[in-house]
């Protein structure tokens, strides 16, 4: 059986003249915003890679076919579907087997990255350790795709809303590289700081290449976590950002919400909290993640 990976002509384009390449998940699109503010971003997002000298991959199933890389007309059906589905490990083959329609998460995105031969992924932030994890047990499936799957991942730390000190704790005990570009902090997504030490700590692209080759070389299995602080000038210092963040998960509590809802729940209210504030946070930091990977993506193509 052959897998239904579709690549759009400037992904195909690329992988033909070994161009350097970088993965760009879905679910900002369908679950992170809304139309045409999403698509918007999107394109900016891609634009961003183009301009640090790669090719954007945009990842998402469309009627039962894995697509690496979305044409413009693509991009704009994404952006206005509705029900799409958010598929990580669990759920991406049921999708592509039924012919459905869904945007991939991390996980799901470092597995058709793979598949498609893309070592750069550039994203939000990673799921992880959701609060309260020792009684529901609702950890994300990419804190394991990262001990499985040799994607580089670049993202400004793990959400905010998560369990910051117990999701650094399992990607250590996966043993997942998790490295701090240009600071020795943590990043927090919407804060350049958590108050928690990085594992690791490197300053230049070349070297974040150069480590990722050497893991392969070693026989290491899995990916590594590159934590890439959103600039200074854009973001949300944690002082202001954390009460809003508690009495998020204290409404998704009281209303009972679970499992996959539970993200896109709690980022709705932190939006309508800040006025819009998290959003514009988000958007700034993808782009800087987007202009990141460009760049390691280039050191991985040229060495």
């Amino acid at each position: 059986m052959t897998l239904p990976l579709h690549f759009s002509p400037e992904v195909s384009d690329a992988r033909t003249l070994g161009l350097p390449i970088v993965a760009l998940e879905s679910t900002i699109i369908t679950h992170g915003m809304p139309w045409p503010q999403n698509v918007e971003t999107a394109r900016e997002v891609e634009q961003v890679i183009r301009d640090g000298g790669a090719v954007p991959a945009t990842i998402a199933v469309l009627a039962g076919r894995l697509h690496i890389g979305l044409t413009d007309a693509e991009l704009e059906t994404l952006g206005q579907a509705k029900d799409v589905a958010k598929l990580s490990r669990a759920d991406l083959a049921v999708c592509i087997a039924s012919g459905g329609t869904g945007a991939t998460t991390v996980a799901a995105t470092m597995i058709a990255a793979h598949l498609a031969g893309i070592r750069v992924f550039a994203t939000g932030g990673i799921g992880g350790v959701h609060r309260g994890a020792d009684s529901s047990f609702d950890i994300s499936a990419d804190l394991h795709e990262l001990a499985k799957t040799p994607v580089t991942v670049v993202g400004a730390g793990a959400k905010a809303i998560l369990d910051l000190p117990k999701t650094l704790e399992v990607l250590e005990t996966l043993g997942v590289p998790v490295i701090a570009y240009g600071q020795k902090g943590f990043p927090a997504f919407w804060s350049r700081s958590s108050g928690l030490p990085a594992p690791l700590s490197m300053n230049d692209p070349a070297e974040i290449a150069k480590a990722m080759q050497l893991r392969s070389e070693m026989g290491l299995e899995g990916g590594q976590f590159v934590a890439n602080p959103i600039p200074e000038k854009d973001e949300i210092p944690s002082a202001v950002i954390n009460p809003v963040i508690e009495a998020a998960l204290a409404a998704a509590a009281e209303d009972g919400i679970a499992a996959k809802a539970v993200t896109p729940y709690l980022l709705d209210r932190i939006y309508h909290e800040t006025d819009g504030a998290s959003l514009v946070a988000n958007i700034a930091l993808v782009k800087n993640n987007a202009r990141l990977a460009a760049r390691i993506a280039g050191e991985m193509s040229a060495s």
